[in-house]
């Protein structure tokens, strides 16, 4: 992906700074950088829409959009997608004691499984961070 051009885009350009900022400047330029022919449009595309377009809007602020985030993708079962974004909403000021209110949330509503497939993955997330 040509990274450069693409920031000629206002809504890619700030979509690439929010998240960034929210799952860290590492992960997000190696999976930009390892984007190819096949996945070059999906990095475009999530960069553009849902971090430029949706994460950029006024009318809720980051750490309230990480706490929804952890309460659909974990009802989703999205375990790698939730590992990244409990790093993201403790980069935004969710607390440990948030993260698991939103997971006991999940369990009354979209079932233990869920519930507690998000706690184990979360505490993975904790524990890479404590390194």
């Amino acid at each position: 992906m040509d990274i450069e051009k693409e920031q000629q885009d206002p809504l890619f350009k700030e979509g690439l700074e929010v998240r960034k900022s929210v799952l860290g400047a590492d992960y997000v330029e190696k999976s930009i950088a390892s984007a190819d022919d096949f996945t070059e449009d999906l990095q475009r595309m999530v960069t553009k829409h849902c971090w430029g377009a949706v994460w950029t809007r006024p009318g809720l602020d980051r750490r309230t959009r990480s706490l929804l985030n952890l309460a659909m993708i974990s009802a989703l079962n999205r375990p790698h997608e939730l590992k990244l974004h409990v790093r993201g909403a403790l980069n935004n000021g969710v607390t440990r004691e948030e993260i698991r209110e939103v997971f006991l949330q999940v369990a009354a509503y979209c079932g233990a499984p869920a519930a507690i497939d998000s706690f184990r993955v979360a505490r993975e997330a904790f524990e890479e961070g404590d390194d």
